[in-house]
């Protein structure tokens, strides 16, 4: 199944309290930190530079070949793996005064993102993986285009 805007995919989401976390367009961050009572950490899995894939390029609006920041973690809720975060900053998005998003490390991206009062926010799109069901959105950041995708794993419980 390919990404596709939230509408087209609400009627196939099992749950009404699913669809609230995957629409929900605030800060993933902040709503995870008030579910598990303040138990909650980022694990990095990797970050490094690389390439898009097509569709993430296509999401972006950048060559497929164009050089980016790719960015795994985990998000844990009270000691439980709840979603694997995937972030596409390509290196344009990271000169002068965003330079400091390659140097995150553990640090929540969706924090930093949402303590700007400029940020903007594409649609919401989703998809059901292997995994669980994911949701994904283009932010601009001081006018720089990221790629975050979140998706929900099977032991979290909305």
């Amino acid at each position: 199944m390919k990404w596709q805007p939230y509408p087209q995919l609400q009627y196939r989401i099992p749950s009404p309290a699913l669809k609230q976390w995957l629409r929900d367009r605030g800060s993933l961050t902040e709503r995870l930190l008030a579910k598990s009572s303040g138990d909650f950490r980022v694990e990095l899995l990797q970050q490094g530079w690389g390439r898009a894939s097509i569709d993430e390029a296509r999401a972006l609006q950048v060559p497929p070949r164009h050089r980016v920041m790719i960015r795994e973690v985990t998000l844990h809720g009270q000691q439980q793996p709840w979603v694997y975060a995937r972030s596409i900053l390509p290196a344009k998005s990271l000169e002068r005064s965003l330079r400091h998003l390659k140097r995150l490390g553990t640090k929540p991206l969706g924090a930093l993102l949402f303590s700007d009062p400029h940020l903007q926010r594409s649609a919401i799109e989703v998809k059901r993986t292997p995994r669980g069901w994911g949701r994904r959105s283009v932010f601009h950041l001081q006018g720089q285009p990221l790629l975050v995708s979140e998706i929900f794993l099977p032991t979290f419980t909305p």
